[in-house]
């Protein structure tokens, strides 16, 4: 998968139930989308925060991509973060984690997101081993369901597990020839307290541990089907 900053729940039930999580960081950077942004509960209402960048591109791969010199961003983050979460009834024992994540001191966009999720994932106790697309020796020639498949060979996997989205884009028998089982991780409806609010759902990570315990949070991570 891409890698996607502070990203929904989903994205961390599929690191749960892999061996190997690959960040997927050479690859076209695709503007709009949820590498450097994602949503938190600000008054009752998604809010979409975002990583500013240094001249962004889609001709660019994720990994020749830099964030903003200028450190004003996080700490304006953190102040929405603070003022939007203080009262989520585990405010003390996520902030400071979420404080430390976005204060890290990286401008490389897919450097600076790998960090992030490394440090969820120990929150998390997921001992799922994340691997940078970029570091496996491969054929870079390939595009699209083919760089998957070689990818996966490359690593020795016998099955790949994709987010349900990924339904339309790869085929079960080009999977099946190479002896990999393609499977894809679907969501159940997932639902918690939000203060007294109405829920949103599939916001950031952030809001899920905001309101919920580590232990309440991992029984999350196991709702979904895998088909």
């Amino acid at each position: 998968m891409q890698p996607y900053f502070f990203p929904y729940i989903g994205y961390f039930q599929l690191i749960a139930n892999s061996d190997v999580f690959v960040i997927y960081d050479d690859v076209n950077f695709i503007k709009k989308g949820w590498i450097n942004r994602n949503t938190i509960l600000v008054n009752n209402t998604p809010y979409l925060f975002s990583i500013p960048l240094q001249n962004v591109s889609q001709n660019k791969l994720i990994n020749e991509i830099f964030i903003s010199d200028l450190d004003k961003w996080k700490t304006d983050l953190l102040k929405t973060i603070s003022l939007s979460y203080k009262k989520a009834p585990f405010y003390q024992d996520v902030y400071p984690l979420i404080e430390k994540i976005i204060s890290f001191d990286e401008l490389n966009l897919a450097l600076y997101i790998q960090n992030s999720l490394q440090n969820l994932c120990e929150y998390l106790n997921l001992n799922t081993k994340l691997v940078m697309s970029s570091e496996i020796v491969k054929n870079n020639d390939l595009r699209g369901e083919n760089k998957i498949i070689d990818i996966c060979i490359q690593l020795g996997a016998n099955q790949y597990i994709n987010a349900i989205g990924g339904i339309e884009l790869y085929i079960q028998d080009n999977f099946q020839v190479k002896n990999i089982d393609l499977k894809f991780i679907k969501s159940e409806n997932i639902i918690y307290k939000q203060f007294k609010n109405e829920f949103k759902p599939w916001l950031s990570i952030i809001d899920v541990i905001m309101f919920n315990s580590l232990e309440d949070t991992r029984m999350l991570l196991n709702k979904f089907e895998l088909i």
